[in-house]
């Protein structure tokens, strides 16, 4: 089944703008501006959204909940059933710390894994949902408590790393929503040679 809403996951509000836990925003909105498409307010969803018709007759939808992180499934959901979306065709996007910064990893299934945001979305759309995973681990120090890591910033050295691998992070996107999430695991759940 083909992808046709693609959801970014993070925190409304400047003080979030740079932190690890809008890294799905970061990476979405990079991606609608590399396809010229443009966010429009959806007050009746609690989200951006950006319509791409992408082929004759065929529309994605891309979506930046504005709820806050812990209730991303709300605005998702919502969506989904507005447009009758099952959560096969529904991939979402999220900074995940059990990854290595600057990889990604693509799944179907599977917990939360501590994730709030995904956690609200399991609640809204159910399982089955693809999950495209992108790297901000490991935590450091490791004593940090979880909510001040994934809420802090980048190092310097962390964003300069990262914006290097933005490119690479929107062609695994195209690559997804293209091929499928099976060529995408295949293909992407590779760890980069060291």
């Amino acid at each position: 089944m083909s992808i046709s809403l693609v959801a970014g996951l993070g925190n409304p509000g400047r003080e979030y703008e740079q932190t690890r836990h809008n890294l799905g925003w970061v990476v979405l909105d990079a991606f609608v501006r590399k396809h010229g498409l443009a966010w429009k307010q959806a007050p009746q969803f609690e989200a951006a959204v950006a319509r791409w018709d992408y082929a004759p007759g065929r529309t994605r939808w891309l979506v930046k909940p504005l709820t806050f992180m812990n209730e991303s499934g709300q605005a998702v959901g919502a969506l989904a059933r507005f447009y009758k979306i099952a959560p096969e065709a529904i991939a979402a996007l999220y900074d995940d710390l059990t990854i290595d910064l600057g990889l990604v990893k693509v799944t179907v299934t599977g917990s939360a894994g501590g994730h709030n945001g995904v956690a609200s979305l399991l609640e809204h759309l159910g399982d089955g949902f693809v999950r495209y995973r992108i790297g901000i681990g490991p935590k450091q120090p490791p004593q940090m408590e979880l909510t001040d890591f994934v809420l802090g910033k980048f190092t310097p050295e962390q964003h300069s790393h990262l914006t290097q691998k933005l490119d690479t992070h929107m062609q695994g996107l195209d690559l997804l929503l293209t091929r499928g999430a099976e060529v995408a695991m295949n293909q992407l759940n590779r760890r980069d040679a060291k």
